[in-house]
């Protein structure tokens, strides 16, 4: 496996007189949400390499399955019984219950994986399945089935750092992926080519790297693939598995040996490193040559998932300063990194965490079409800036107790017997996020704390002004005033 580097390679390390404080924190900002002062203090002790390292495991740690998808697969299995002999209005019924269960529980299982995304040590990784589901794009609307949606999102992550031949393969068997992608309806005598398309366009090669007569022949090769009762099965009776042409090359190919022949093709190798640089670094173009000696050196990992994240987290291009505090925070991530710059929990109720992320942008599992979110200056409009503001107050505010309702009170009371009760801002707090400093060192301080970037001078002195005296009997209202309104109000910190 190639890891050196080769002269003049454009991937090269960043130097280690390269890596300080504003590197650490720009790291830190594009693999998770945020960068806190102690978490910066930590990847400077410990190194570039080692916190890449850490943060990018051989293997992603998997979580225990949720009660609530155990619970689902048992209706699920139920379902089909009671199906089974019941009368036409009786299936409508049970439909509509079926469609009810399917959306709390993804609800439930959406809360779960920001409540994990949340910790520090898992978001790394949990961003990096966020990055896969978006080239690998699923959509609940149209799966409609919570369990399929969950064992993709496990798919994704048990499969996160190793071959991404192997992810794709094992993509091309997922349930949600052949409900989503109509699979389960391609036949021997009627191919449906939407996978197919998908595969070579939006999962291994891009668009305009192959023909249509490749996407025809490919998609002979994916019939039979089915689901049944949440799992893969394949009907050898629905599969043609006659003599295919695709790439100029013949042969009784079967849907594996299909992405291996995607995998074999030049622009394989610059495919994933692309959608890479624009989820994590910037949404604009850079060089093709660049991104050719990428691609390449990739290429000789045989397609190692974890020596690209090494090498792209570590390379001079991804430091570069042109990229520093230019990237504008997904919902995801403004949500998630405030709670962390807030040292809050996230809230185990719906309405309080899951509604402002819908105001914010679409939401987790729902992407807007096959080709996923598109990021970038599409967060940001009037209403979407609006609804940021709003659940900033929201946190400030604090929850009213008196107003939640009976299975809410419940979650609340579950949620604080496990250790997690910090939900909001609250007075004291706003002392503790205040430093003990002289004004200008402590404007500084917050500053660092807050923002991606350096300030102007004329900003900074507005933080320095607005500053309580300590121990002066406004000093809480007045705190609350700076963090609230001057710092995370500002375009800078929509920024990371």
């Amino acid at each position: 496996m190639k890891s050196a580097s080769a002269p003049n390679d454009p991937w090269e390390p960043l130097p280690k007189a390269g890596w300080d404080r504003a590197a650490a924190g720009h790291l830190l900002r594009r693999i998770g949400w945020t960068a806190t002062p102690e978490a910066i203090d930590q990847a400077l002790a410990d190194g570039l390499t080692a916190t890449v390292e850490r943060a990018f495991p051989v293997k992603a740690q998997l979580l225990p399955e949720p009660k609530v998808i155990s619970e689902l697969r048992a209706a699920s299995a139920q379902f089909g019984k009671d199906r089974r002999g019941a009368t036409a209005t009786q299936r409508r019924n049970l439909q509509r219950e079926a469609r009810e269960r399917f959306r709390d529980a993804l609800r439930e299982i959406s809360l779960l994986w920001l409540q994990n995304a949340h910790q520090p040590d898992r978001a790394a990784v949990e961003k990096w399945v966020l990055f896969l589901s978006d080239v690998y794009v699923i959509g609940a609307q149209k799966v409609r089935n919570t369990v399929l949606i969950h064992d993709h999102l496990a798919l994704l992550q048990a499969h996160a750092f190793g071959s991404a031949p192997e992810l794709t393969k094992a993509v091309s068997r997922s349930p949600a992926m052949i409900n989503y992608l109509d699979l389960q309806a391609s036949k021997r005598e009627a191919p449906n080519e939407n996978f197919a398309r998908e595969l070579f366009e939006l999962f291994v090669l891009g668009e305009g790297n192959y023909t249509e007569q490749d996407i025809k022949e490919a998609a002979r090769a994916f019939t039979g693939y089915r689901q049944r009762d949440n799992r893969f099965v394949f009907a050898r009776r629905q599969h043609d598995a006659g003599s295919k042409t695709i790439f100029d090359h013949s042969g009784n190919f079967s849907g594996d040996d299909v992405i291996a022949l995607a995998y074999r093709q030049e622009a394989a190798a610059r495919f994933l490193p692309t959608e890479l640089i624009r989820f994590y670094l910037t949404d604009q173009a850079l060089p093709e040559g660049q991104i050719a000696a990428l691609g390449q050196w990739w290429r000789h990992t045989d397609f190692d998932l974890r020596q690209l994240a090494l090498r792209f987290f570590q390379s001079r291009p991804f430091f570069a300063a042109e990229f520093r505090a230019r990237f504008i925070k997904s919902p995801v991530q403004f949500y998630l990194g405030l709670m962390q710059d807030l040292q809050l929990d996230v809230a185990p109720l719906q309405r309080f965490t899951l509604q402002p992320l819908q105001q914010m942008g679409p939401m987790l599992f729902n992407p807007p079409n096959v080709r996923g979110w598109i990021g970038g200056r599409s967060w940001i409009n009037s209403a979407t800036l609006a609804a940021r503001r709003q659940l900033v107050q929201s946190l400030f505010e604090g929850i009213d107790e008196r107003r939640l309702n009976a299975d809410e009170q419940v979650e609340l009371a579950a949620a604080q017997s496990r250790g997690s009760s910090h939900f909001s801002i609250e007075s004291a707090d706003l002392a503790r996020q205040l430093p003990a400093h002289d004004p200008q060192t402590a404007a500084r301080q917050l500053i660092d704390k807050f923002l991606p970037a350096a300030v102007s001078s004329e900003f900074y002195q507005v933080v320095v002004d607005a500053l309580p005296p300590a121990n002066s009997p406004d000093q809480q209202d007045r705190a609350r005033l700076l963090i609230w309104e001057t710092l995370l109000q500002t375009p800078e910190y929509q920024l990371c």
